[in-house]
């Protein structure tokens, strides 16, 4: 088998129909590389909605040729994209080849009936993004696409699929089930050979099976292999082995497929929790959307690396997908990193919530999708979990229970060897009847004795939904829907963690969605309750989209509502900004898991110091890890202090404000009110007889510089590498100017592009395709993809300071294995 990259040499338009251009209508043509975000090119309009982040609907076409030689008769060809947004219809020379109405499923288009043997072929593909989605999906073929050429007798794609089904300190059993097809016209035996190599390349186990196929017919071929001494898969130690298998005809090759996989086993009781290797664990998790920020929906691989590696640093050993399957890059990124996934299927199934969302193909094209993401993670050991929905209102109504069931079984029917869980919130579940009894609102300001209108839900949004998922109402609504899986998923409803200990005593719980200003409740909860495994914020890292609800709304500024008017562009939500700096509700939850002892300093933005605010459920405070401010001396500020200590002290410029307590018992936060001077600010954490611990902050002198700094200086000339390089305005000392942003360009030459440079400013102006970017809080990020080999420069301009160039440089990528 021979696979071909095929992201490279095609272009993209607007669609426009053919009898359009008939009638005079065109749209001009841009090269591109895949993956490719179609969507974030597009000018952002006040009327296109916050959901989208402000971005409109489009249809895009995309376009490719290539050359089939005429030994191809004899072979079989398809091309695979990873995923394309959304409702992909695949042209291949004119002629309709295949649809996939899901923007994120893999699918398969074989290409034999089509091609054109000695020509060269072309390729169409148009998508569409219109109004079906709740947050910024992007569009087009935004995720990888591969050619694939086999002999008549081969691994079915997805075919090889290792298990490990008994496991002991002295060997593993290892079962890998290939899955071979004949397409030729006459019978076959063929010799299956499998080979299992360490993390050395070492071969410890290898297996011949004997298979013979009818003309047209296939086979599962099954080899039991068993690895002595097996180094196990974990988050801690995520040990990975090679899997091999060669399809043979005498002394012929006919075909090579290889996967890596784990080693690692599972359990689970309310007793002892989620257990990996026999050690119990509890799940430190992180929400995410699919979007990479400044690439927009651009799953390019070493970004997803990337936001797996910070995410880990960060603390986090799990994410949850949400609400979409994860990409295959992101999921090698977990199992060679060690982060435990919960892989999402939909955000609806019968119901929309959106006007032309995906529950308009759901009944037809759901058992085609969990088929998609189960052959897309059967070999990822780090894939635990399988969720089959976030907040279905269909779980708290028993026919919508029976769906639960059938996507749950179905997911059993192809892997066994994982957990189901739902993301359900009760208090979803019951909106109908929550509704009916609230009554109609008597005005959209929540004025008047009614339902109390948005300002009111929106003030008690957490206790309500809470109190509602608490329930019997929810309790009886939702039992049917909880009884179908394995972990009980609960979005927003801690409330019911210690009830469903005494109600539901076989019930083991996941909090699969909760509040970031819960932290140190809910893991309280996690820590005191046996039934409950872990905890994923609502999110990990901040995306595009749902622009706002993580915002701080200042009333004199603009009227309460959940969404940001236009500009606003992100979530503002994320524990990780979409740069992948961390913000201080990251550290405050590092301090929470037990994982920071030093304490963290974060100071709420004074020149807001006393105006009327409204923080939202998903918000942090406006605050920045900084004692740079453009205020008068003197302006009143507050200091936020986060630490395990039993107390903290805090000191600016030499003088004591005082004391104040810290720790569980208090929240892990103390808070100071002070005035701003600029110098130093000093916190010092005290706990009995241990050493204090502290930070140090320090105002930024007024002459500063360009600080850029790359993730990489070397990089792999391909489509899947890229450099990371943030640019810092900072004094000579190295200390962050975080309060007089400016303007800076960035121009790149040689061998790559600027694929994407912006800053994690909430409501930006420009586009993050554009050269010319202004920093927020003294920060901007550029990404370099390579183009080809040699050298790539990088120059970064600001007016009334010295430009800086960076040299990377792109070298060729190793063979890799078929």
């Amino acid at each position: 088998m021979t696979i071909h990259d095929f992201n490279a040499g095609w272009s993209v338009r607007p669609r426009v129909s053919a009898f359009s251009e008939l009638g005079g209508a065109s749209a001009p043509s841009e090269q591109v590389t895949l993956p490719h975000d179609a969507l974030l090119s597009l000018g952002r309009t006040p009327d296109s909605g916050s959901p989208s982040g402000y971005f409109p609907s489009g249809e895009f076409e995309y376009s490719t040729s290539f050359d089939v030689p005429d030994e191809y008769r004899d072979k079989r060809v398809s091309l695979r994209f990873e995923a394309a947004y959304r409702d992909a219809m695949v042209y291949v020379n004119g002629s309709f080849a295949a649809q996939r109405p899901s923007g994120y499923a893999t699918f398969d288009v074989p290409l034999d009936d089509y091609v054109r043997y000695g020509e060269t072929n072309t390729i169409r593909v148009e998508t569409r993004a219109h109004q079906d989605s709740r947050w910024y999906t992007g569009a087009g073929i935004y995720r990888d696409v591969h050619l694939s050429v086999t002999d008549l007798v081969h691994v079915e794609p997805d075919g090889l699929r290792v298990t490990t089904p008994d496991i002991d300190e002295t060997r593993a059993v290892v079962e890998a089930a290939v899955a071979v097809r004949n397409s030729s016209i006459s019978t076959r035996t063929v010799s299956v050979v499998t080979t299992v190599r360490d993390a050395g390349g070492a071969v410890v186990a290898t297996g011949a099976s004997p298979a013979t196929l009818r003309a047209g017919g296939r086979a599962v071929v099954r080899t039991r292999l068993y690895v002595p001494e097996p180094e196990l898969w974990s988050a801690d130690s995520p040990s990975l082995y090679a899997a091999t298998v060669e399809i043979r005809d005498g002394e012929t090759d006919l075909d090579e497929r290889a996967t890596s996989f784990g080693i690692r086993r599972i359990q689970l009781d309310p007793l002892q929790g989620l257990r990996i290797n026999g050690e119990t664990i509890t799940l430190r998790g992180a929400c995410i959307h699919h979007d990479n920020g400044l690439l927009g929906a651009a799953t390019i691989g070493r970004a997803e690396e990337r936001r797996v590696e910070i995410l880990k640093a960060a603390g986090f050993n799990a994410i949850r997908s949400s609400h979409n399957p994860l990409s295959r890059a992101m999921l090698d990124a977990c199992d060679r990193l060690g982060m435990i996934v919960m892989d999402e299927a939909f955000d609806m199934w019968t119901e929309s919530k959106s006007s032309y969302d995906y529950s308009l193909s759901f009944p037809e094209w759901w058992e085609r999708d969990i088929e998609s993401m189960v052959a897309k993670d059967y070999n990822h050991p780090s894939v635990i979990f399988y969720s089959i929905g976030n907040e279905i209102p269909e779980t708290g109504t028993p026919l919508g229970s029976e769906w639960g069931r059938r996507l749950a079984e179905k997911v059993r029917a192809l892997d066994s060897t994982r957990l189901v869980t739902n993301g359900i919130n009760g208090f979803v579940s019951v909106l109908p009847q929550v509704m009916a009894m609230m009554g109609p609102a008597t005005g959209a300001d929540g004025g008047g004795d009614g339902g109390g209108g948005v300002n009111t839900f929106m003030n008690n949004a957490g206790a309500m939904m809470n109190q509602i998922s608490a329930s019997s109402l929810v309790s009886e609504a939702t039992a049917e829907s909880f009884a179908v899986l394995d972990v009980a998923g609960l979005n927003y409803g801690d409330g019911r963690y210690e009830l469903d200990r005494e109600l539901f005593p076989d019930r083991v719980i996941v909090g699969t969605e909760t509040f970031p200003t819960h932290i140190d409740v809910n893991w309280r909860l996690v820590e005191d309750n046996a039934h409950v495994i872990g905890d994923f914020t609502w999110t990990g890292w901040d995306y595009l989209g749902e622009a706002g609800i993580g915002r701080t709304v200042y009333l004199e500024r603009e009227e309460l509502s959940l969404s940001a008017p236009f500009p606003w562009l992100l979530a503002w939500c994320g524990d990780i900004d979409i740069t992948g700096h961390r913000r201080p509700a990251s550290y405050y939850r590092e301090t929470v898991f037990g994982l920071r002892s030093e304490p963290y300093i974060a100071v709420q933005r004074p020149a807001f110091h006393g105006q009327p605010r409204h923080d939202g459920m998903w918000t942090w405070s406006d605050s920045v890890s900084s004692w740079t401010w453009d205020v008068e001396s003197g302006s009143p500020v507050i200091v936020e202090v986060y630490s395990d200590a039993d107390e903290v002290e805090l000191v600016v410029n030499g003088v004591s404000v005082g004391r104040s307590p810290a720790g569980r018992e208090h929240g892990y936060r103390a808070t100071f009110e002070t005035t701003y001077e600029p110098g130093e600010i000093i916190a010092i954490a005290y706990s009995g007889a241990r050493e204090p611990a502290r930070t140090t902050l320090r105002s930024a002198a007024e002459e500063i510089s360009l600080s850029v700094v790359a993730d990489r200086t070397r990089v792999t000339a391909d489509h899947s590498d890229l450099s990371f390089v943030t640019i810092e305005l900072r004094d000579a000392a190295g200390t962050l100017d975080s309060a007089h942003d400016r303007e800076v360009t960035a121009t790149v030459e040689g061998a790559g592009v600027l694929q994407g440079f912006g800053s994690a400013r909430p409501d930006p102006e420009a586009g993050y395709h554009e050269q010319t970017q202004r920093t927020f809080d003294g920060r901007l990020l550029a990404i370099v993809r390579p183009t080809g080999v040699g050298d790539i420069s990088l120059t970064l301009t600001s007016e009334g300071l010295e430009p800086v160039r960076l040299t990377l440089r792109a070298v060729a990528a190793a063979p890799t294995t078929p």
